[in-house]
């Protein structure tokens, strides 16, 4: 059953609110309008990129309804957190996950970002808590935001180096999502965040070659003061 089905199956629609995330997953947005209600956006976490408690805590207004959480890259939202909030307000919380892959291929992953972690230099590199099991190996590119994280990323193509930009527009920014909200996180995150290549098929050879091209490059990315 779809998020739109399953809102509409617990009595969500026409009049309520809809708390989710503006990172990422227009899909989301879209369900809500779907069963007649109305998306709320609220701030992430920035280690995880989920939906931040505290945040979904302040967007809960007398007519919201539900909470829908998104967990992001391989880790996991403050789950405990959000259903003990959903249960002080009376609000449904729906949970949607990436599919799960096979725990070899996750194992390995692993392996690959813990290489990963080891040796890049000049960007910041994910949070591995929390059982985080790497569909994205998600780094942060320090400097002026979007336009070095954007220089950073064809430096990289250039080299060989397949990479993605995970978010390049957060939700609340489209034109039919339009919402003057304060996410600063989301939009920090949307602007440094860069997806590297972190398969189980990579070999030591591919793994060396992204270290290599990145920090080539790490070392020139300064905040400007």
């Amino acid at each position: 059953m779809g998020t739109a089905a399953m809102l509409r199956a617990a009595g969500v629609g026409v009049g309520d609110e809809v708390v989710v995330p503006a990172f990422g997953n227009v899909e989301v947005a879209e369900a809500v309008t779907l069963a007649g209600a109305l998306p709320v956006f609220a701030d992430i976490d920035p280690v995880t990129y989920c939906l931040d408690p505290d945040a979904v805590e302040a967007a809960v207004t007398s007519r919201t309804a539900a909470v829908v959480v998104v967990h992001r890259f391989g880790r996991r939202a403050a789950i405990g957190r959000l259903h003990a909030l959903g249960q002080r307000h009376g609000l449904l919380v729906l949970e949607q996950g990436e599919s799960e892959a096979p725990y070899d291929e996750i194992a390995q992953r692993r392996q690959r970002a813990a290489y990963l972690d080891a040796r890049l230099k000049g960007v910041r590199t994910p949070d591995g808590g929390d059982g985080h099991t790497y569909q994205q190996y998600v780094v942060r590119v320090p400097g002026n935001g979007r336009p070095d994280r954007d220089a950073f990323a064809r430096a990289l193509r250039a080299k060989g180096v397949e990479c993605r930009v995970p978010v390049k527009t957060p939700v609340h920014r489209l034109p039919e999502f339009r919402r003057y909200v304060s996410l600063p996180e989301t939009e920090l995150a949307a602007d440094e965040t860069l997806a590297l290549p972190v398969d189980a098929a990579l070999t030591k050879r591919e793994m060396h070659r992204i270290v290599s091209a990145c920090n080539a490059l790490g070392g020139l990315l300064q905040p400007a003061f």
